[in-house]
């Protein structure tokens, strides 16, 4: 059995109000922070009393509520550029969320690709016969906004295609990284599988022929620290709500000078510098993508999260979860008639784990555990490609984070391992689809 690593997380767990809750009279074991974390009690008190003392809109009015909502709002900014590595902290835009900001960069290349936004646009437009590349594993979020794209502007739509296990290799990268490509969009960390991209080295081969790299962060930023610069991409996008922050509040980090030649997604108030009835001119980044009024609880709240987390230390995160995903996998694979997908067993791997469970659709497996007071996701993840391309519709996706303990990992086991014998299924697994991941 792997050692045990929770006497931190035990603790950490008390700064969060929900985690002390039971679920369908069972502790809550909460094992989908991978599509929505929980918050500490500090992350819900500095929301509640900004709104209590300080709400007022940023960037306009003269009144003191409006100073210091704005100087919150430009501390978050600058909180979260530290956070990841930023320049400064005008790269760092305030979007609703990932799939907010992946659309923003791709519809602002098309609005290049329109002529619109100058001189400086011109280096992003793109012509048929160009070539946009994702992989088979995206989320969705990171997939149809590139289909879109290509479908605007003629470029074409290329992807790099996933093994048996649902991971994808750098020489597959390469073969599919050509002179005709300009950009490259992939996550840092699967959804689905916890598969951690080479980053740097997609980077180097995108360069070397002039493409641009734009990283969904989703699974990375809350779990692993995060230097956008030292991973050399050009854009990177992150939610909130899944590194302990509000909902409805998201990150497009972009090179300074890349946004600043990227014609805006979003057009209205607050982001101009001169309007006649002709023509608008923009401000720089990042105001020129900060259109009408901004969710500013929702941004100090994020802020505090940030805060949060460097307290905990990111390296501790990682180690944390990648430990507790050894642990599910581990156990998982001892389990007659579960497949699990993404890398094996003793390989690198962020903190979830998805499955199959041979004869039981993932819906019933879920609402098994939930009866058992577990909280786990089931269904595609947003990655019908994947899916079909492993011959599952769905998986059951267990996902840790900084406040998950070993017990919580054990007693998920435990109830998946009755799974088939619940819903009358067991001694009829394949041994030839069983495993996986080891």
């Amino acid at each position: 059995m792997i050692t045990r690593t929770d006497s931190r997380s035990t603790a950490l767990r008390a700064d969060f109000p929900a985690l002390a809750q039971e679920v369908n009279g069972h502790p809550l074991a909460y094992l989908d922070s991978g599509a929505t974390a929980q918050r500490p009690q500090a992350v819900l008190d500095l929301e509640r009393a900004f709104l209590e003392t300080t709400n007022a809109a940023v960037h306009r009015g003269a009144h003191t509520l409006a100073a210091m909502a704005t100087e919150a709002y430009e501390d978050a900014r600058e909180r979260v550029a530290r956070f990841i590595g930023a320049a400064t902290p005008d790269e760092v835009v305030w979007t609703s969320n990932a799939t907010d900001a992946l659309n923003l960069v791709a519809y602002g290349i098309g609005n290049a690709t329109l002529g619109r936004g100058g001189h400086e646009a011109k280096r992003l437009a793109l012509e048929p016969g160009d070539e946009i590349l994702v992989t088979e594993a995206e989320h969705h979020a990171n997939l149809v906004p590139w289909q879109e794209l290509a479908a605007r502007t003629g470029a074409t739509f290329r992807y790099i295609p996933v093994g048996d296990d649902g991971t994808w290799s750098l020489d597959e990268a390469r073969t599919l990284i050509t002179p005709k490509t300009r950009v490259v969009a992939f996550a840092h960390v699967s959804n689905v599988t916890g598969f951690v991209a080479p980053v740097a080295e997609v980077v180097e081969l995108a360069h070397a022929v002039g493409a641009l790299v734009v990283l969904d962060a989703c699974q990375s930023a809350p779990h692993r620290p995060l230097d956008v610069q030292a991973l050399g991409v050009d854009f990177a996008a992150f939610s909130g709500h899944k590194m302990l922050g509000p909902t409805g509040i998201g990150v497009l980090w972009g090179r300074e000078e890349l946004l600043n030649a990227l014609p805006p997604f979003r057009t209205g108030g607050s982001m101009i510098s001169v309007v006649t009835m002709e023509t608008t001119t923009f401000l720089p980044a990042p105001q020129r993508f900060e259109a009408g009024t901004q969710p500013v609880s929702q941004i100090v709240g994020l802020a505090e999260a940030v805060r949060y987390l460097e307290t905990a230390g990111m390296p501790w995160v990682q180690d944390h979860e990648e430990k507790l995903a050894q642990r599910l996998l581990a156990g998982l694979v001892e389990i007659p008639g579960i497949r699990v997908v993404g890398p094996p067993l003793g390989m690198p791997r962020s903190g979830l784990v998805s499955f199959d469970v041979q004869g039981v659709h993932a819906h019933d497996v879920g609402q098994y555990l939930d009866a058992q007071g577990i909280a786990v996701r089931v269904g595609h993840h947003c990655a019908m490609p994947l899916h079909k391309r492993l011959g599952l519709t769905a998986t059951t996706r267990a996902s840790t984070y900084l406040y998950t303990t070993d017990d919580e990992v054990d007693r998920f086991l435990e109830a998946t391992a009755q799974v088939r014998g619940y819903f009358g299924v067991e001694g009829s697994a394949d041994p030839a689809t069983s495993g996986g991941g080891r």
